[in-house]
């Protein structure tokens, strides 16, 4: 039997690739818009309205729900909180809660930024406990607990089987999936950029002739500081559909599984050394006008300044308990699919 899969934020960065993994797999698959819809593949969905949640689900009748959706832009977190709160938080567990009611596993896409970062600390295991350094971490964590509690188990995670006592369900209903900063396939007006594509911005920025006041050349500054582990969405893409398909299997019906699972790539990168990679030798380009630039040493900002959003130094995520169910959690080559996707060919 053919099962359903349905992707929320399927016309986002990491949604996309979601459905494409799921179809190369021969599920059928439904994805979920908001403003970027074309019907019958991407449906509109108001995930803020409880009903429009619950026909889709009745119309679709999915096996499992991929909740990719979400504020995911740490900034405009910060600059509005109670709207990511909305997105992130409480349509979150409105969805979780509905999908467990019908039978549905959902599998819940959070994020690294649920940990502080703080030097020392990385790499992070799925039971090491969460404190997130911004709005944006909070949400997703709050996001998190929301499913986890939804879907039967306890908030903290630590309980991997759902309860025998809750409905007579004992099959895993409600995963959790941390994933760091992605990138993927971007048109050039998309706004469903991610900061690796900033980054490749930047590059290009950098080649532009512009001086400052004093007739010097205007620097490109970029991050030195944070680590990043920058991982492909074609990569978390089929990592979903092995997890779908493990847990529905009917041989993991009694089987204990984990609720939070982590997967990333392995390479580590802060941005300006991105930046770098990119213009020598993805591009090609001299690099004097990029600069490093790290954010703990800059000068205080004006106390009349917009509020900075904190991000982590080294959030790693430790991938050891995907790996032992069998999963596949290798990743594709950062340099390599760069060149590809910039069309920079080099002999």
């Amino acid at each position: 039997m053919t099962r359903t899969a349905l992707v929320t934020g399927a016309s986002g960065l990491l949604g996309r690739d979601v459905v494409k993994a799921f179809e190369r797999k021969g599920w059928n698959v439904v994805g979920t818009g908001w403003t970027r819809v074309k019907p019958p593949s991407i449906i509109k969905l108001d995930l803020l309205n409880p009903e429009d949640i619950e026909q889709i689900l009745d119309d679709v009748k999915p096996d499992v729900v991929i909740h990719c959706a979400a504020n995911r832009f740490p900034d405009s977190c910060t600059a509005d909180p109670a709207s990511a709160t909305a997105i992130n938080v409480n349509s979150t567990e409105r969805l979780a809660s509905i999908a467990f009611e019908r039978d549905i596993l959902i599998i819940y896409i959070s994020t690294d930024y649920v940990f502080s970062g703080r030097p020392g600390e990385a790499p992070y295991t799925v039971d090491a406990t969460p404190s997130p350094p911004n709005v944006y971490g909070q949400t997703k964590y709050e996001g998190e607990l929301a499913v986890l509690n939804k879907t039967g188990g306890s908030q903290s995670g630590q309980d991997i089987r759902q309860p025998e006592a809750t409905d007579g369900k004992t099959r895993v209903l409600g995963v959790v999936l941390r994933v760091p900063v992605l990138y993927g396939h971007c048109a050039e007006d998309d706004t469903s950029k991610s900061a690796i594509h900033a980054v490749v911005d930047a590059v290009y920025d950098s080649q532009k002739v512009t001086t400052t006041a004093s007739g010097a050349p205007q620097k490109i500054k970029v991050d030195s500081y944070a680590q990043r582990y920058p991982t492909a969405t074609e990569d978390v893409g089929r990592v979903i559909v092995d997890i779908s398909s493990l847990y529905l299997s009917p041989e993991s019906a009694s089987r204990p599984l984990p609720r939070i699972l982590h997967f990333s790539a392995e390479q580590r990168y802060t941005k300006y050394e991105m930046a770098k990679l990119f213009a020598e030798d993805v591009l090609g380009f001299p690099t004097d006008n990029l600069e490093a630039l790290d954010p703990t040493a800059a000068e205080p900002a004006a106390p009349a300044a917009a509020a900075k959003t904190e991000r982590p130094y080294d959030s790693k995520l430790d991938v050891s308990v995907l790996r032992g169910l069998d999963i596949d959690v290798s990743t594709l080559n950062f340099v390599a699919w760069w060149r590809r996707e910039l069309r920079a060919f080099r002999h």
